[in-house]
């Protein structure tokens, strides 16, 4: 049973920890909890990128779901990532809180009908500025915030990307590289195409190990890094955006 008042969430976990976050942070999961979670929370692991999955009869003791990055397609058929998308169906139809981060924005954007593939402009390493569009609508997680900055910068690493996003849904911010940065559906859904929760230090780990993968160029990757010298992510404020997206419940007239 939930306590009252305690606040449970479950992080989908869509790629496995790499060694150098294992060693660094203890695993992914550390790093999510360390980014969106606070003191007197609980939070759950599953792995769904190896079939652990919620039980359907405990969703209603969550307050909310983080979906991960991954290494997958979000187009991609693999079997979990059907299971995903039939998840996020039910939450969908609970009004469940679900954030997705980049791989878990874009299979949100399938599994309720948008479209997603890979990106006609290849791969977006680095930090890049993304702006918000004026007319927030229901986003009030976004437009409580005091001095609310006209646009944010955040870590990207991604080779695929939101083409069409599902209907009803918001688009509230977007890049000169990449449409879709952010979308939301209701006051319940919430997509972000780059990572609120990395460090400088684990996009230079994951760089380092693309190249390793020859998935891309020396040069290329020489200039993502020098770009990390050259900007900060506003972590800050992205981590308070997903707090309260997560944490507050607004009500809306009819």
């Amino acid at each position: 049973m939930k306590i009252s008042g305690e606040r449970r969430y479950g992080l989908l976990q869509a790629a496995k920890d790499s060694d150098y976050v294992k060693k660094g942070y203890g695993g992914y999961f550390n790093v999510y909890v360390e980014a969106f979670g606070e003191e007197g929370e609980r939070w759950d692991l599953f792995r769904v990128y190896d079939g652990e999955f919620p039980d359907f009869n405990d969703l209603h003791k969550y307050d909310g779901f983080v979906i991960s990055g991954s290494a997958s397609d979000a187009f991609g058929n693999d079997y979990w990532i059907l299971k995903l998308f039939f998840l996020l169906q039910t939450l969908d139809a609970m009004q469940k809180k679900v954030l997705g981060i980049c791989f878990g924005h874009q299979v949100i954007c399938r599994a309720m009908g948008g479209r997603v593939g890979r990106a006609y402009t290849g791969w977006d390493i680095g930090i890049r500025e993304v702006s918000l569009v004026k007319d927030l609508g229901t986003c009030s997680y976004i437009e409580d915030m005091d001095e609310m900055p006209a646009s944010l910068s955040i870590i990207e690493i991604h080779q695929d990307e939101v083409f069409e996003v599902p209907l009803g849904a918001q688009v509230i911010a977007s890049s000169d590289k990449t449409g879709v940065e952010m979308f939301a559906i209701g006051d319940h859904i919430l997509g972000i195409q780059g990572h609120p929760e990395y460090t400088k230090d684990i996009l230079s780990n994951l760089i380092d190990r693309l190249l390793n993968m020859d998935l891309i160029e020396k040069r290329f990757a020489e200039d993502a890094k020098f770009g990390l010298q050259l900007a900060e992510p506003d972590r800050k404020c992205w981590g308070k955006i997903c707090r309260n997206f997560l944490k507050v419940t607004y009500k809306y007239p009819l």
